[in-house]
Formats: structure tokens, sequence, C-alpha cells
């Protein structure tokens, strides 16, 4: 019966895994070892800046143990998404990770880095051609959106990380990709069948995510079949049932039954889901439905602005009885004597905003708890165009907000507590994204580009 492996050795690259799972999950016999390394769940700021979620250290530990595994069953290592959002420069440092581990522990092998950055001008004819389509709620894209865009990525699906591998590569490292590309690349290139390949590629994804308590990151196991796969965690302190496995399929998906992938969707309205033990499940059922035009995702991001803060606290029972009208009596007041200071055409040029933490600063509108506790946090915070506006700004609110009255209470009232001297942070840059549209390219591969070299 053909079978492929998989081990997926933790949900995203530097944020740990316990090294007596991944040496089980070695045990088991895989054909390759696994991992994302970015994602958008933390937000625009490491596309647009470059940086990364996590320090070098992380990374470099956890590539290591992958690398050396790999090496030592002589299997491939994959790695989606460098370094967070997967620009050029994101790719160039996690490489540049693993040549430093190739050197310490006298490994050698074939790379493969997979270049996800967009060229401006391609995607400008693009645009002009008509081949770029916009997704649900996108904002407008334009040629001064590409422009001003501080980097742009298409999110690969599995073409190039099978022409790595087709091409000998040992170790492969990819830009912007879709999660499940790294783990379906090889099933689909050994023929197995796409809706078992690219259901179990979505429950791996994440590692031991779709455990049924995940106290910590860790690794996931699958062995995958035309007609279903098995699940199963390495860790014996995790345990897989049919719920959490089915559950897995909502995480980050709109829907439960759809994941749309450059290829075609997977559909698992049909899937089934058997306990094979206390700890495995076999998944079966699911269908595939290929694309009729094969289409890349970009993900762009601009600079909004630079951002200064405040962080304070209100308990005081008066206040907050009236928490709506004296918040918007703070904030008129707070604006007047920025314009006093700063003169009337300032109102142009900064955003004020406020979140209140212990009512709707999670959900906003949609949340369905509208009672006060007995006190609240609040984040003060303004984006202007450079940080020493920013912060010259949130000092006028500093001061307007934490005597501002009430009513009930005469004289001067300190009305917020600031946890920290001074008040005013600087957050530096913001960024935010501008794209959530799909490219129509002449080939699969024509929007990435594959680099190979031997560490």
């Amino acid at each position: 019966m053909k079978e492929i492996r998989m081990l997926s050795a933790t949900g995203i690259l530097g944020s740990g895994f316990r090294e007596a799972s991944l040496q089980r999950g070695m045990s088991l016999s895989p054909d390759f070892i696994g991992a994302d390394s970015g994602s958008t769940d933390p937000g625009p700021y490491y596309l647009g800046s470059g940086e990364t979620l996590f320090s070098d250290s992380a990374y470099k530990r956890d590539l290591r143990l992958m690398l050396m595994a790999g090496r030592a069953a002589g299997i491939p290592v994959i790695i989606g998404s460098a370094c967070t959002a997967g620009t050029d420069a994101q790719l160039e440092r996690l490489v540049g990770i693993a040549r430093e581990i190739a050197r310490e522990e006298k490994l050698s092998f074939k790379l493969a880095a997979i270049r996800s950055e967009q060229d401006r001008s391609y995607l400008k004819r693009k645009l002009r051609e008509g081949k770029v389509t916009a997704l649900a709620n996108a904002p407008v894209l334009d040629e001064s959106v590409i422009d001003r865009s501080a980097h742009i990525v298409g999110m690969a699906g599995i073409e190039p990380f099978v022409e790595a591998l087709e091409n000998g590569a040992d170790v492969v490292i990819a830009g912007r990709s879709s999660d499940t590309s790294i783990f379906s690349a090889m099933p689909m290139m050994r023929g197995l069948n796409p809706a078992t390949v690219w259901h179990a590629a979505k429950i791996l994804e994440c590692g031991a995510a779709c455990v049924v308590e995940r106290k910590y990151p860790d690794c996931m196991f699958a062995i995958v079949r035309d007609d279903h796969f098995i699940v199963e965690p390495p860790n014996p302190d995790y345990r897989c049932d049919p719920a959490s496995i089915a559950s897995h399929n909502l995480y980050e998906n709109a829907t439960p039954y759809e994941l749309v992938e450059p290829s075609g969707v997977l559909n698992t309205v049909a899937a089934q889901y058997d306990a094979l033990s206390d700890r495995a499940v076999r998944v079966s059922g699911s269908t595939f439905k290929p694309a009729e035009r094969y289409t890349i995702k970009l993900e762009g991001a601009e600079l909004a602005g630079y951002q200064s803060i405040i962080i304070g606290s209100v308990r005081d029972p008066i206040i907050l009885r009236q928490l709506d009208s004296w918040l918007a009596g703070l904030v008129a007041a707070a604006r007047e004597r920025i314009a006093a200071v700063f003169g009337a055409g300032i109102a142009e040029k900064y955003q004020f905003d406020v979140r209140v933490f212990g009512r709707n600063a999670t959900m906003g509108p949609l949340e369905p708890e509208t009672g006060i506790g007995h006190e609240v946090g609040l984040l003060f915070q303004i984006t202007a165009a450079t940080q020493d506006l920013a912060t010259a700004l949130i000092k006028s609110v500093s001061h307007i907000a934490v005597h501002y009255p009430v009513p009930e209470w005469t004289g001067l009232i300190t009305s917020i507590a600031y946890p920290y001297s001074p008040a005013e942070i600087s957050r530096g840059a913001s960024y935010r994204f501008n794209m959530n549209h799909v490219v129509e390219p002449a080939s699969a591969l024509e929007m990435f580009r594959i680099e190979y070299e031997k560490v």
C-alpha cells in the first residue's frame, strides 16, 4: 500500500517542541520533517518591517534539531514562510542560520531557497492585464498601493517545493507559502490522492495544535494513504480524538468544510473521523476539486504611521457609572488641547484611538457581555506621520486624561492610574495590510525563484 509518513516538528518554527517528541517521531520512520515558520496572525508589522516574531536563538534551536535529525535519517527537511512573513530578507536570515548550524555540526546538504517576494513591475503588469482579482472585503488595489508597499509576497503552493525536491534538495527553505503546501508537496509528488493529502496537511501544519489539550507547542505525526490518513502525537502526554481533529479544520479558516489552495479546494463535508485508540484518529472521505484557474494570493503591508500610547486604569465607581460620557468629554478636551498647542490644522495629521479593556476591547461591537466590572484598563493611542509628532501629541493627552473630572467631584482629581513613568510609550512604526487579492500567473512557478547551493 502506497503511503507517506509525515513528521511536523511544531506549529511555527521558533515556538519550540520537545526534543524527546522529535526523537519518538523519528523512530516512526518519517519520509520528511516539515515546519511552518510564519503567519499573518501577529499582524502586518513583520511583513512591513522585516522583523521576526522570534529571536535568532529560538529559530536556531528548533532548526538545529530538525536538520540533525533529517541528515541522520537521510530525509528532507522542509520549512515554509521563513521568519514570519517570508520576505527575501527573512528568507536569507533563516538560510544564514542553516549555514551556521551546518558549520557547527559539520553537516552537508543541498539547500533550495524559494524566494516569494514579488517584483513591483510584474504586479503592475498583471494588474493592467486584468490578472489580479480582489477577494472578499479587499481594499482598493492600484499601482500607487504597489509603490508604497514596504514588502509584497506571494503565497506559494506546492509547485516550488516539488521542483526543489525533484532537483534533489535535502533542505528546502521557502519564503511565504501556504502552510499546507509544506506537507502536501512530497505526497503529491509521489502521486497520492490529493483530497487525503491536503486534509492531512491541514491537520499537521500547526504541529500539536490538533490534540485534545495542547499545553505547549510540539510535534505531530501522520501516515497518509490514498483513502485515509492516521494522525497520532509522538508525545505520550498528548492525545487526539475525532473532535480535536475535526475542529482543527476551522482553525485559521472561514469555514470548517473548505480549504482554498492555489491548485484547488479541499472539501471535508463528507469526512469521517474514527478513533483508532485513545490517542490516534483515522480520517477519510474528503474530496478535492482542482481550481479552474491557478492563482497565488498576495500579501502586502505599508507604513500606516508611528505610534505612541498611554496605558492606564480606572476603578472609581463614579467614573465607571458614566464611562462613555466621561471618555467622550476627555477625548474632546484632549483634541481641543492638541489644537491649541499645535494649531487647528493638526487634526488632519493624527489619529486618536481609545480602547477600554474590561469592556468590549477584544470584540468591539460584537461583544455580547456589556457590563462593567470594578475597574477598566484604558489604552490611548496616537498615530501620526512621525514618531516625534505622535509622542508630542500623546503627552498632551496624558495630562488631560489623568485629571479629567466628573460632575460629582469638586476640585482637581486624579482619575487614572498609570503603571509606568513616563506614562508615554513610543511604539515605533505601525503597518497595515493593504492587499487581499490573488494573481493569475502564466505558470505555477512564475512568481517564485529557486536558488540552490551546496552547504
